[in-house]
């Protein structure tokens, strides 16, 4: 009786190269995964466009988005936030800092503006407000409203512009978190000195 060596040796490298190749396959649907799970729900890059922001960010500044700040927590007043409007024929990021919440009444009079009819003490350096928009009168916002405005008051499309108006909750992409270049937290960029 003769005995085949070569046949059962071959068995355990097929079952080897297959048992390494499903795992390499689990392995790169796993990192392709992770990948997209980054990329469409915790960061994005990208640009600030023009000078609304100024002095806080300015043109061409890189920006990192935190797309998962507003998935267990809703935007708060002085955060500045990423959108894009639904319906809006521009296909860029607008990036602007929140101002109302929603259910809030907002006016902007004399330079300065109002919620619910007190005057806001803003913790960021910004001029007096030379055009007051549509908010010379009292905007009530809905309940998934945010009124926003660019830092840069005087040369800024915001939500006292019709073309802009005021942010739905589901036009926001995320929380504008890290300036690249010049790197710094945006939350602490342009803030007031307190006097001592």
């Amino acid at each position: 009786m003769d005995f085949n060596f070569d046949k059962t040796s071959r068995k355990p490298l097929v079952k080897k190269i297959i048992t390494e190749g499903i795992i390499w396959i689990i392995e790169l649907a796993v990192v392709i995964g992770l990948a997209y799970f980054v990329v469409n729900f915790t960061i994005e890059r990208t640009t600030m466009l023009g000078v609304s922001m100024s002095p806080t960010l300015v043109d061409q500044d890189k920006i990192i988005i935190n797309k998962f700040a507003y998935k267990f927590n809703k935007p708060e007043r002085f955060d500045i936030i990423v959108f894009k409007q639904s319906g809006n024929e521009h296909s860029y990021y607008n990036i602007k800092r929140i101002i109302g919440l929603p259910g809030e009444t907002i006016n902007i009079t004399d330079g300065n503006v109002y919620v619910n009819g007190e005057l806001l003490e803003e913790p960021m350096v910004i001029e007096p407000i030379t055009n007051s928009g549509l908010a010379a009168e009292e905007i009530t916002l809905d309940k998934n409203e945010y009124f926003v405005l660019g830092d840069n008051r005087n040369n800024s499309e915001d939500s006292r512009f019709a073309n802009i108006g005021n942010i739905l909750s589901n036009e926001i992409i995320g929380k504008a978190w890290i300036r690249t270049n010049n790197f710094n937290f945006v939350n602490k960029l342009n803030l007031k000195r307190e006097e001592k």
